[in-house]
């Protein structure tokens, strides 16, 4: 080593360099933790929710399905509810579909205020098919969500909506 004397000019760059350093530091890892925190998750996709309801009880009319299950967000855990319209279709397949209207996020009705095999969105007007296409010219857009159904044990099980391609 030199011994060479470190003048105090030098003493302090080195020392404010080195604090400046360590609570850059500080505060960028939180930041890139949130960035990356995302690619790091596990879980989430393919996660399938059992409901309450039997699968031989549904029939061709859509039945009002509600569903829970314990959601982790951090630290923070909560019971979180939520609601699928199901039924089967004339060949037999499984069919969920979200209720949220895809114009303002309204909760929609089957046969609501009198649209007879329809659903209908009672916030303006909405109307969907029965498959969830929305019928042209009322407010929606784009066709309801379609949930992932499994079956397991006979009780239905929901995965996450997913937005249909309908033409």
């Amino acid at each position: 080593m030199s011994k060479q004397p470190v003048s105090r000019r030098q003493f302090l760059n080195y020392t404010l360099t080195g604090v400046g350093g360590f609570m850059a530091a500080g505060m960028l890892m939180p930041m890139v933790r949130f960035a990356i925190d995302p690619v790091l998750a596990h879980g989430g996709k393919g996660e399938y929710h059992t409901t309450k309801q039997k699968v031989d009880e549904l029939s061709t009319k859509p039945t009002r399905v509600d569903f829970s299950y314990e959601q982790k967000d951090a630290w923070y855990t909560s019971e979180v509810t939520q609601t699928a319209w199901v039924y089967k279709n004339e060949k037999g397949e499984i069919i969920a579909l979200s209720p949220v209207c895809k114009h303002l996020g309204c909760t929609v009705d089957w046969e609501g205020s009198g649209h007879k095999s329809q659903f209908y969105c009672p916030c303006h007007g909405g109307l969907y098919e029965k498959s969830g296409k929305n019928v042209p010219g009322t407010p929606p857009t784009r066709p309801l969500d379609r949930y992932q159904t499994k079956v397991k044990d006979g009780f239905l099980q929901l995965g996450k909506p997913e937005p249909q391609d309908i033409a």
